[in-house]
């Protein structure tokens, strides 16, 4: 990992997924936001630039081990206070978002609860520790309207959706948890809208007009939405307009 300037003492803003399009566009924002002293950049994919007022390091969903030396590294940049996860997959080469039931696979199952469920809970085990005990602070994982289960009018992406519906049910259970613990903290989880990156490429097809987002429009709308949080939301999945995405 690399690090540069900053006050170690000032409050620490975390984002993991930092080379995707969200996730990138996240960086440059809380780059500019002079309430965090410093920031540090996680993916897995070397970032280019360096973060001028933090660090960047490698961490990888998948491997525990990675994750708890990069939580270790946040530790000693100051006191945490955002983290942020901008990581999700619903398609690369290999894996396509089914159709019908007869389309599921066991191995295809696996892998999208691998990076959008298990990966963000191993993530808050390890990061969650680090928010401070009194003041506000925010752990947010991107989600998807598509987890939600009372929402669900259409049916397929079958492994996506089952997969943001229990990413969902673990931040609520984690910020049940956190209260305990921090009681001005949030667990949310946030819903980008469909944006203009990798992920939604095939997909855009049926946007309608205005609805799809470039990645700053919608890291700023996550922004805001996380910056409007109040008592009783930990637990909850806001889109990106601060609408409550149903359960």
């Amino acid at each position: 990992m690399t690090a540069t300037g900053g006050d170690p003492g000032a409050a620490v803003a975390v984002v993991i997924g930092a080379s995707g399009g969200i996730g990138s566009a996240l960086l440059a924002l809380l780059e500019r936001d002079a309430r965090y002293g410093r920031v540090l950049a996680l993916s897995r994919t070397p970032l280019a630039p360096q973060v001028p007022h933090g660090a960047a390091g490698p961490i990888e969903l998948t491997d525990e081990r990675s994750i708890a030396e990069a939580a270790a590294r946040a530790r000693e940049l100051g006191e945490v206070r955002l983290v942020l996860v901008a990581t999700g997959l619903l398609h690369d080469e290999h894996l396509r978002p089914e159709k019908q039931w007869g389309a599921l696979e066991g191995e295809a199952l696996a892998r999208s609860f691998a990076i959008n469920a298990i990966g963000p809970a191993l993530v808050a085990k390890h990061f969650l520790p680090l928010l401070p005990r009194e003041g506000r602070s925010v752990f947010a994982a991107v989600s998807a309207r598509v987890g939600s289960i009372g929402d669900n009018r259409l049916g397929g992406w079958h492994a996506y959706r089952a997969s943001k519906a229990a990413l969902n049910m673990l931040l609520r259970t984690l910020a049940i948890e956190l209260s305990r613990r921090a009681p001005e903290a949030f667990c949310v989880g946030l819903h980008p809208g469909t944006v203009a990156t990798r992920l939604s490429e095939p997909f855009r097809g049926q946007v309608a007009p205005g609805k799809l987002f470039t990645p700053s429009q919608s890291a700023g709308c996550l922004l805001q939405v996380i910056d409007a949080l109040r008592p009783g939301d930990s637990g909850g999945v806001f889109a990106w307009d601060g609408s409550r995405v149903p359960e």
